[in-house]
Parts: C-alpha cells; structure tokens; sequence
C-alpha cells in the first residue's frame, strides 16, 4: 500500500481525524512535511538497538487478535543485517508459538524498545517473517556464551520507525549497569574506613 508519509503507517486517516478534533494534527502535518519519520536503520538506531538486552514484539493474527511477547537475552542479540532488516534468534521456550501462527496468516508486526536508564523509547513497524533452517543466517544470530537453545532465526523487516520522547518514563537501571556504581562506592568507603582507623591510631 502505497502511503504519501512513512508515518502513514500508523497515522491512518481515522488517526489523522482525532488528531483533528484533539488539536495535535497541526503540529504532526509539519513534522511530515519536515521528513518526518523514516523507514531505514539509521547509525545512531543501529547502535541504541545493539544496546538493548530486551524488547517487546506485538502480532496479530488474521483476525486482528493483537499479542505482546517480551524477547530478551545478551545486549546486542537483536541484530542489524542491513539498513532495512533486524533478525533475532528464536530460543526454546512454552511452545505456545503464538507469534510464530500470527506471523504465518499476518506479517505485520511491531517492535517497542525501552531504554529505561536514558529514558527513551524507539518504536518499529514491520513486517515478521520466521526463517527456519538457515545455517549461515543463525550463524550471525547466535551468541554461544548465552545459555539457551536457538531454534529458528525472526527476520524483521522496516516499514517506520519513530523516537518517543521520554514523558512518563520511570528511570531504572539494571543489576550490570548498577555493579559499577555500587563498587565504585563500595572501595570509596574502604578507602574512609582505613582513613578513619589511621586517624584513630
């Protein structure tokens, strides 16, 4: 389907309607006419997603039945094949393969990426395809000191991207990001302790 703005892909004509009565469209038409959105991997998207140790992938089946699935491993294990396609490994898991039917009867999906330290949020819309049995594709997938058993390669291809901003987004930080603040602090009070005892003898 042909769409005049990349951002026609979520910003359909009712969407567009809202925009109106709500008072948002003004400043939406400028962003279009502006570029706007885009439907290709930029360096600095590339990099935000190789810093991501999770994501959150949304289908549908033909119905229009929507499903979240969190995906998660090492950061960097959502890779960048070219400036239109991401690929991830497909790991073993419930067998429920809800993603993997949805994908079979309705190739649209959607990837919402937090950065909840830096308080961002990339949002993706695409297409899903489920590659089986290519050897040299996984190859570039899988990461062998990440303990899980990889079984097929999810191949994402790029229809738009957009950048939140970062209202309403409660700063946490993980356990690996937290370690070097806490041992930083940790030698910090070792060094006062000695001090404080040197003093006092």
């Amino acid at each position: 389907m042909d769409r005049e703005f990349v951002s026609d892909i979520a910003f359909t004509p009712q969407v567009k309607a809202e925009q109106e009565k709500r008072g948002s469209r003004g400043g939406y038409a400028k962003m279009e006419q502006k570029g706007g959105w885009s439907d290709r991997i930029s360096d600095d998207l590339a990099a935000y997603l190789s810093g991501r140790d999770s994501f959150y992938l949304a289908t549908a089946n033909a119905d229009g039945q929507p499903y979240i699935q969190h995906r998660g491993g090492r950061a960097g294990f959502l890779k960048v094949l070219d400036d239109r396609r991401l690929a991830f490994a497909d790991f073993a898991g419930n067998r429920q393969y809800i993603s993997i039917g949805n994908a079979a009867e309705n190739p649209k999906a959607f990837i919402f990426a937090m950065d909840y330290r830096n308080r961002r949020r990339i949002k993706l819309w695409g297409k899903l395809e489920v590659v089986e049995g290519d050897d040299a594709l996984m190859a570039e997938l899988i990461d062998p000191e990440y303990d899980a058993k990889p079984e097929r390669a999810f191949v994402f291809t790029v229809d738009a991207w957009d950048a939140n901003c970062p209202q309403h987004i409660t700063q946490r930080w993980s356990e690996d990001e937290i370690a070097p603040l806490v041992d930083a602090m940790s030698t910090r009070i070792q060094e006062l302790e000695e001090e404080v005892a040197r003093l006092k003898g």
